[in-house]
């Protein structure tokens, strides 16, 4: 059975061992959200100190309701005053809010056990590469001069190196005079090939052409 350390009053010692184990799976937080992925050190930081900031202020208002509503509030207001970030960033934060207010609350063994699964639980998921899409999805982008028909234009080329080709956008550029035509493609193999593009070039008279991973679109 899981129990608080806290009893009545909270004593110095038992505001030490929080704070250590807070700032230690706060570390760990940090640690786990870096494995395979790109992160700043300011995000780093913050998350290794989020679980002691989240236990001070829970122990802080414990047992006062009027005190806990605005602290939530507050919360809130600092959701919504930050630049939008990933879900990933979204979910690093919201696991290091839990640990924190696991161990304000002292219940520090079940802060530890959650921390230990949902750890185990994301660096499964993310050496699995779970969730992350076709690996051979482009977005292709080709200008044309404005006399040029493209329907059907590059319809041979695609059935020779793509599975999938479809056109989703067209546009008009430099005053007019320029189609830009956006295609999102799956190629055959996961590598851009050369005479791809070549044979691009040689029907739009060799004007820009761009190829690039598809957005991930997961800024919340």
């Amino acid at each position: 059975m899981l129990s608080s350390i806290i009893s009545t009053e909270i004593t110095i010692s038992v505001f030490l061992i929080c704070t250590g184990i807070s700032l230690v799976l706060g570390i760990g937080t940090a640690l786990v959200y870096s494995f395979k992925n790109r992160c700043t050190q300011s995000f780093a930081v913050t998350l290794a100190m989020l679980p002691a900031i989240v236990q001070i202020v829970i122990m802080l208002v414990n047992g006062n309701i009027g005190a806990g509503v605005a602290v939530a509030g507050a919360f809130s207001l600092v959701r919504f005053r930050s630049a939008p970030g990933t879900a990933k960033e979204i979910g690093a934060i919201f696991m290091a809010m839990a640990i924190g207010l696991a161990t304000g609350m002292g219940y520090v063994a079940l802060a530890g056990i959650f921390f230990a699964i949902l750890s185990v639980f994301i660096i499964v998921l993310t050496v699995t590469d779970f969730g992350s899409g076709n690996s051979s999805a482009r977005t292709l982008k080709i200008t044309i001069p404005e006399n040029l028909d493209y329907d059907g234009l590059f319809d041979d080329l695609f059935e020779q190196y793509t599975k999938h080709a479809s056109l989703e956008k067209v546009k008009t550029t430099n005053m007019g005079t320029m189609f830009e035509l956006q295609y999102e493609i799956i190629l055959k193999q996961p590598q851009i090939p050369k005479a791809l593009i070549d044979e691009i070039r040689c029907r739009n008279g060799n004007l820009n052409i761009v190829c690039s991973k598809v957005d991930s679109k997961e800024a919340l």
